[in-house]
Parts: C-alpha cells; structure tokens; sequence
C-alpha cells in the first residue's frame, strides 16, 4: 500500500526558500506519478508541480513557474519540493500525492490522485 509523508514545512520570510519532501513507500512499479499541491484558508486545493517517476518529465503551475523546482531520490524514495523566492500568496498546507500511471505526462488535478499525505504548513510572513 502506498503511503505518502510530507515534511519540510515551516515559517519563512518573503523572498526566501524551503524545501518539502515527500517519502514514498509501497510503490511496487516505477509508474507513477508524484503531484505536490496546496490548500490556503478558504479556498480549493490546487496543483502545484507534477513529476513522472519513470521518466522524470515535470509540469508547473503557471503561479510557481520559475521560482518551484520538483525532483526526485530514486535512492531515497523521496520527491522534493524546491521553494524559492516565496511570496506571502504561497501560504498553504502542502499535500504530495500519487498515482500509478503508466503516463509518463502527469496531472495537476486533484482528481488524477489516489494517495494523499497528511500536509505540511507553509507559511510565508514577515
């Protein structure tokens, strides 16, 4: 069974960064998808990056582009979350999720998910 732990989040001033990373255990196939997302006060979850486990081909949400970088630790089982130049709008609880697909081209659609972890707190404040 798969399962999902989040970590990495935390209080940071605007402009600077943090890394989230999401430890992955029960994958049984390297075909699955990996999407990081995030829920702020009030409002929808939305996608934020995507990343293809066999291929490592990525997808950006156009607010993130630029200054968010996915990864992967094959090693490790872990996908990362590279969060720089952070704005007070990127406040959110952050949840990765997964999916088996044998689509290396991933979703940013809460939808797409089947395994969600537990969140990690990202808050972006002066």
């Amino acid at each position: 069974q798969v399962q999902l732990v989040e970590s990495g989040g935390g209080l940071v001033q605007p402009g600077g960064s943090l890394r989230l990373s999401c430890a992955a255990s029960g994958f049984t196939s390297r075909y699955y998808n990996i999407g990081w997302f995030r829920q702020a006060p009030g409002k929808e979850r939305e996608g934020v990056s995507c990343i293809s486990l066999s291929d490592s081909s990525t997808r950006y949400a156009d607010s993130v582009k630029g200054r968010f970088t996915i990864s992967r630790d094959n090693a490790k089982n872990t996908v990362y979350l590279q969060m720089n130049s952070l704005k007070p709008e990127d406040t959110a609880v952050y949840y990765c999720a997964a999916v088996y697909s044998s689509s290396s081209y991933c979703s940013k659609r809460t939808g797409s998910y089947d395994r969600w972890g537990q969140g990690t707190q990202v808050t972006v404040s002066s």
